[in-house]
């Protein structure tokens, strides 16, 4: 019966079926096949006993049941690979696995497994900056408020707030760009590294195979390819992962009763926020891709854990790995998916950002009139201390600051009511921000084409 979670409610199908046992066994055959190509390149097999390798280096015909199979005699997963595709293979038999150990074939394959899962995280990553630039643009100059400590600081506009996801997310996808051809780097030097068992034409037999597979070839490694690789793509995961959830806990937190400015999507015609609060609207697909973001984050650890093995390689990673690589990339997919779906259906409540504005009594425009009265000749620190206890005293009053400063001589003797009115507006104190959110979205528009 399933117990992984991922069996039957995280994940979509086209992540799952590349670290599935069957995506593992198909790309170890293909790398098999890839090998006998290379020896027959180089004139050590006969190019008939290739094709007969290549027909069967098929999961349709040497099949992962049978190579189950034989492990439960073996107790050895590529031996038995390798014993299943001889019983297919006849007279070609003989040149299979050929100057071979079990991590060439391994990390070669598991290298395939990565390329195939970056290409669909370059996908969903360029779908949701798209997303991302679009709410950018769309919001550009929707004004709210800015907040630091969980406390009101000046105007933002959303725009401004979500184009810092944009530049994110587009970095992303820069870090991705450059560690692409460290992390899909298979090997094919031998039992410790050597390339003994290659014979003399070793590097070259190296260098077919990997060109072949569409991998980077290694310039030195042990028995197996540097775990550093590994550790970096799932460093990458993690990173993402937490981009992911800083964005969708904004939105949660946004989505406070108390502060209602933006909202995941709710079908209220049949969806059900909670079995007694009927009144209920969560943020529920948010939620679960934070609580998804901590498990990619938690794959960090067992990753170094697994970069150190005894001497050139002991087995402590392998079955660790069966989890690093495939949890933390099935999930990362599960997320971003889930971020976009959020995104791409984001309420936002433009009047109830300004009434949040207003509900502060003009407190956020306390730094606005403080630099107009340097810019009028008072000295920063004594405009500072004017405007702290303006601030004070509007809060113990309970008043809106501008009638606190409207009714301060030192204020009005430097800037007249007309102009302090004009002040007040939160438009007035927004700074570059349409630039900002302009800069950011055609930087990122331009490296998506």
């Amino acid at each position: 019966m399933p117990v992984s979670p991922l069996d039957y409610r995280y994940g979509r199908d086209e992540a799952k079926e590349i670290w599935s046992r069957e995506g593992r066994h198909s790309r170890q055959l293909e790398v098999e096949r890839a090998l006998i190509w290379a020896h027959s390149k180089l004139g050590r097999v006969s190019p008939e006993h290739y094709d007969i390798i290549a027909d069967i280096a098929d999961p349709g015909i040497v099949t992962a049941d049978r190579v189950d199979e034989i492990e439960l005699e073996t107790k050895h997963d590529i031996m038995a690979l390798t014993k299943a595709m001889a019983e297919s293979a006849g007279e070609a038999g003989w040149c299979i696995h050929l100057g071979a150990t079990s991590n060439d074939i391994v990390d070669s394959a598991v290298a395939l497994q990565i390329k195939d899962s970056i290409r669909l995280q370059v996908e969903v990553l360029n779908k949701l900056l798209v997303t991302l630039c679009n709410i950018a643009e769309r919001e550009r100059d929707t004004v709210m408020i800015g907040r630091t400590h969980g406390q009101a600081a000046v105007p933002i506009t959303f725009g401004l707030k979500v184009a810092v996801w944009v530049d994110e997310v587009r970095r992303h996808l820069e870090r991705l760009n450059e560690l692409t051809p460290r992390v899909t780097t298979g090997k094919f030097l031998g039992a410790v590294g050597t390339g003994a068992a290659q014979g003399e034409n070793a590097f070259e037999l190296q260098k077919l195979i990997m060109e072949n597979l569409g991998l980077q070839t290694p310039l030195a490694t042990t028995q197996v390819v540097g775990r550093d690789r590994y550790i970096e793509w799932v460093g990458w995961m993690a990173n993402v992962a937490t981009s992911i959830e800083k964005i969708l806990q904004e939105i949660r937190n946004l989505q406070r009763s108390e502060i209602a400015e933006v909202a995941e999507y709710f079908d209220v015609e049949k969806q059900v926020g909670s079995s007694t609060m009927a009144h209920k609207k969560n943020p529920i697909t948010a939620e679960n891709a934070c609580g998804l973001a901590r498990i990619v984050r938690s794959m960090i650890i067992p990753s170094y854990e697994n970069a150190l093995l005894w001497h050139e390689r002991d087995l402590a990673n392998s079955s660790a790995e069966r989890f690093t690589l495939s949890h933390s990339m099935i999930l990362l997919d599960d997320i971003i998916i889930k971020c976009n779906r959020v995104m791409i259906n984001l309420v936002v409540d433009s009047k109830k950002m300004r009434e949040n504005i207003d509900l502060q009594k003009g407190l956020v425009m306390a730094e606005k009139v403080m630099l107009v009265l340097v810019d009028q000749g008072m000295s920063r620190d004594d405009s500072h201390e004017i405007l702290r206890n303006c601030s004070m005293e509007a809060i113990e009053k309970n008043e809106h600051l501008f009638d606190v400063c409207a009714n301060n001589s030192e204020i009005t003797n430097k800037i007249n009511l007309e102009m302090l009115k004009d002040i007040f507006k939160p438009e007035n104190h927004l700074g570059f921000s349409g630039s900002i959110v302009d800069l950011t979205v055609a930087k990122a528009r331009a490296d998506l084409s």
